[in-house]
């Protein structure tokens, strides 16, 4: 039992040390990024063009470039995919609105007519009735 849980250990302790290496790696490709900035803001201002940058600093942009990229990936994909899923969402409530509304208003002209209907039946049945009553009573 105990040697299962020293393998879980050194399994949780490895999954530590893999993250903490991969924060490593990102602390250590934002400090060269900025050094490399730094260093060229201290550097006498001279035309982009006649200043190429060597290797080391371009590869050192590049690394940090394809890092944040990996990192905010992910994270910008969900977001825009979340942002499509939003707005499918708001014209799909839209639509459904204007169908409520649509149905609401054929209601009311239903209901309108129903009580034309029934005012004109109640009328009608009290005109046979005193039409009844005046034969009743001649």
């Amino acid at each position: 039992m105990n040697a299962i849980n020293r393998s879980e250990q050194a399994e949780a302790n490895t999954e530590v040390d893999s993250d903490l290496a991969a924060v490593s790696e990102v602390e250590a490709g934002i400090r060269d990024f900025v050094r490399n900035d730094i260093a060229y803001l201290r550097r006498p201002a001279v035309a982009p063009d006649t200043v190429p940058l060597d290797a080391n600093a371009e590869a050192t942009v590049n690394n940090v470039n394809s890092l944040i990229q990996r990192v905010a990936g992910t994270s910008l994909a969900e977001i825009e995919k979340l942002i499509s899923e939003l707005e499918s969402l708001r014209d799909l409530l839209h639509a459904e609105g204007q169908r409520v509304q649509r149905e609401i208003s054929g209601y009311a002209q239903l209901s309108q007519a129903a009580m034309k209907s029934t005012r004109m039946i109640a009328d009608n049945v009290t005109q046979w009735k005193r039409a009844a009553d005046g034969l009743r009573n001649g």
